[in-house]
């Protein structure tokens, strides 16, 4: 498939980075070869890494140059003037995509292109957890996979994911088994209990409340435009402000029916811990300044070696607030210096 804005131009080729004009093919003819297995061709733009071609893609949308619905045109149909079969090839080669468009937005990829735009894939931030036990700070609670921090640094590498959830994942479950069998049950503060059970049913008696799912969605679209693939601080300033006024509709937020499966419901429990998540994503971007991997700052657009030597922490503070500190990377462990000489 090819990525064209609303003028019909295909844009990747525009912004190939310095780094990768080698390896990028810079005409649609040399794209399409590679496509076809020539091994002497470049690859076309849009295989360029993902970080780079969403910012692409956002630049296209903010410059006015976006599709309707605030993307820009994936199109696969373009190939009719490549191959005679050209429907034929790609119900065959993508039947599912080809399916899902047809029946959920009644478009045929194989005659017109698809709005397409980017958003959350991943998290490379998390908990902060003990690089051989998986425990946290809190102790007992353990963590692995995308909620876990460490692996990844800035970037993350595709199929890392599976890898990384069923090694730590085997380790976190490992040494919790091991936790729990050396210490003993703690007591249980039946007050503290009772306090957390009205405040996860407090939306039920908000009557006429704040809808959860109108928070939800103006949440996710103050941190999509303001700290999403390209960040500013000005944008990200900004968006603090209407993440501290978010509380107040959180408070608010009232449901109709019962504890059985209700979405709603579910909806206004998580509302708290998005805001979390949100607010300690923002800090954390607008104190590392200087753009790295997923982090792309158009006000710092260029990396910083005294960043790369240290990692962003957010705790919280003795009256709820949340701190920032930046601290120096751990030294590597001897072993694992062993096993990166090892494969060079």
């Amino acid at each position: 498939g090819i990525l064209t804005n609303n003028k019909g131009r295909r844009f990747m080729f525009d912004d190939i980075p310095e780094n990768y004009r080698t390896q990028t093919a810079d005409n649609e003819e040399e794209g399409w070869r590679y496509c076809q297995g020539d091994k002497n061709a470049r690859r076309p733009p849009e295989l360029l890494t993902r970080d780079h071609v969403s910012r692409c893609i956002v630049r296209e949308v903010k410059e006015g140059r976006g599709s309707p619905h605030g993307g820009v045109f994936l199109d696969i149909s373009w190939i009719r003037k490549k191959l005679p079969n050209a429907e034929e090839y790609i119900k065959r080669k993508l039947p599912s995509m080809y399916h899902q468009f047809k029946q959920l937005a009644d478009i045929d990829i194989t005659k017109e292109p698809m709005e397409v735009g980017p958003t959350t894939h991943y998290i490379m931030g998390g908990v902060r957890v003990d690089p051989d036990t998986q425990m946290s700070r809190v102790a007992g609670l353990f963590a692995a996979g995308e909620c876990a921090a460490g692996i990844n640094g800035a970037n993350r590498l595709g199929g890392n994911s599976l890898s990384d959830l069923l090694v730590f994942g085997k380790r976190a479950g490992e040494f919790a088994a091991k936790f729990a069998k050396e210490n003993s049950l703690g007591n249980i503060d039946n007050a503290k209990v009772d306090v957390a059970a009205r405040e996860a049913l407090a939306p039920f008696e908000q009557s006429g409340g704040k809808n959860p799912y109108e928070v939800q969605q103006n949440l996710q679209e103050i941190m999509q435009d303001s700290v999403g693939i390209v960040r500013h601080e000005s944008e990200m300033k900004s968006a603090l402000e209407h993440l501290g006024k978010f509380w107040q509709d959180v408070k608010r937020v009232g449901i109709t029916g019962n504890r059985e499966f209700n979405p709603g419901w579910h909806t206004a429990l998580d509302l708290k811990n998005l805001l979390t998540v949100s607010e300690a994503i923002t800090r954390a971007a607008l104190e590392r300044k200087e753009s790295r991997g997923a982090q792309f700052r158009e006000d710092y657009p260029n990396k910083d070696d005294a960043f790369g030597k240290v990692n962003t922490i957010i705790s919280k503070a003795a009256d709820g607030s949340m701190q920032v500190r930046l601290e120096p990377l751990p030294e590597m462990p001897d072993y694992l210096k062993q096993v990166i000489a090892d494969n060079r």
